[in-house]
């Protein structure tokens, strides 16, 4: 512990907290998507679009229970520097599949398969395989970021400041990406005038920004820190699943993050269904807004205005540094639960926006309460917390479903409450420690 305390943590924690808004920028651009290569991709995909649409978020998602493990493998292996510097190739792979997938179909258009009812090109499925693969480069990077700014000491904050912090960056990748999708990589054009071929540019430019990066990082110092993970070879005494308070903490992580990424990634659906069935959707009478001279319909801005409420969140979140995160968790859960029924009785979108305020500080706080007291099992306990995150694949594509047969979006956001009330349990209950790793040092 005294030889963390010698280690000047600034940099590598500046250093996290960018790659931190990395993963939250092409997380969110990834699930923009949706809306575009509905229009683009998925002309003839019939009565099953919503299914089809939502796999692009479940490919990507995914990613985290079948490369949480390799995360936690290379950190042993490789440290948390050659870690990270091994997920942004990962990442690079993925984003250049991602231009392969606009290039394959721009040049193949014919190139199509048949599933059941449906006529989907088969460039939309090469786009599938890089949404899966920079879900895993995300996930890799997660392994390292969370616990390390956990663990990290920064003087004058404690590490649910730290996630809190990091989880702003986040926040402020999700927020302008929404924008990157729809004012940068289409130009504001209307859904009916996307075409695929916009794609390739701004995925190139990606690519030589992670290459950038990576430069970066190889001239940074990111020490490890002793104590948050097992070293090469060791046996360790007992299975990171006997740990209540962590095993339950993955299973609120996956509502945690199905949730989020349904309202995120699906409101925008939600909001253009309101706007076919009752006419132009408005924000305060306007049925677009023009932003640094782009123009965006408000179904698109409400994705934008719902992680904008998450960063406000995360802002507030950081300096709340004399409440417990259990209070925080149980608070926030109550609200968001709240507010989703209200907007399902009444049928209002809005109020669904306004829950980003309060998913704010959840991952954060889930996080630390599930890694409490696990010493060495730290790095470990991280990758499998990254089981969880397949929430965020599983529950929008449920919703999908719910959605082509229902007909509707509004009953679809059920999945939403259950998963807030869930949250609640595991703030109050099973949180609680009950087995800890500093039994294995006696």
């Amino acid at each position: 512990m005294n030889q963390n305390k010698q280690v000047n943590y600034v940099g590598p924690f500046i250093t996290l907290v960018f790659l931190f808004f990395v993963v939250g920028f092409l997380t969110t651009a990834n699930g923009q998507f949706q809306g575009p290569l509905k229009e683009a991709f998925l002309k003839g995909a019939g009565d099953l679009k919503n299914t089809f649409v939502t796999l692009i978020t479940f490919s990507w998602f995914l990613a985290y229970p079948l490369t949480g493990g390799v995360g936690s493998a290379w950190v042993t292996k490789y440290g948390y520097k050659g870690t990270l510097i091994r997920s942004i190739f990962v990442m690079i792979v993925g984003l250049a599949v991602f231009f392969l997938s606009s290039w394959y179909t721009v040049h193949f258009p014919e190139s199509s398969v048949t599933i059941a009812s449906a006529n989907i090109p088969l460039g939309f499925f090469i786009f599938l395989a890089g949404s899966f693969i920079v879900g895993a480069s995300a996930t890799i990077m997660q392994v390292v970021i969370n616990p390390y700014l956990s663990a990290c000491s920064v003087k004058g904050t404690q590490p649910i400041q730290r996630l809190a912090i990091g989880g702003s960056s986040n926040s402020i990748g999700t927020t302008i990406a929404p924008f990157f999708v729809s004012g940068i990589v289409f130009g504001g054009l209307a859904m009916d005038d996307i075409a695929v071929s916009q794609l390739q540019a701004p995925f190139l430019a990606l690519v030589g920004i992670m290459l950038l990066i990576v430069l970066i990082l190889f001239k940074l110092s990111l020490p490890d820190i002793q104590g948050t993970k097992a070293e090469v070879g060791e046996k360790l005494e007992r299975s990171v699943w006997s740990f209540s308070h962590l095993t339950l903490g993955v299973i609120a992580i996956f509502f945690y993050v199905g949730v989020e990424v349904c309202i995120g990634a699906n409101i925008n659906l939600y909001a253009i269904e309101q706007e076919q069935l009752h006419g132009a959707f408005s924000f305060f009478g306007l049925t677009s807004l023009t932003v640094f001279g782009i123009n965006f319909a408000i179904p698109a801005l409400m994705a934008t205005l719902y992680w904008g409420g998450m960063l406000i969140g995360r802002l507030v979140g950081s300096s709340l540094s004399k409440i417990a995160p259990r209070t925080q968790l149980t608070v926030t859960t109550i609200l968001a639960a709240a507010l989703g029924m209200i907007a399902v009785f009444t049928n209002n979108p809005w109020l669904l926006v306004a829950v980003g305020l309060f998913h704010s500080i959840m991952w954060g706080a889930i996080f630390t309460l599930a890694t409490a007291q696990l010493g060495k099992y730290t790095s470990i306990a991280s990758g499998v917390f990254m089981i969880g995150v397949v929430g965020g694949a599983i529950l929008p594509l449920l919703q999908g479903i719910f959605a082509d047969a229902a007909g509707s979006w509004r009953w679809t956001w059920s999945i939403v409450i259950f998963g807030e009330l869930f949250m609640l349990y595991y703030a109050i209950v099973g949180s609680r420690i009950k087995q800890s790793a500093q039994f294995d040092y006696k």
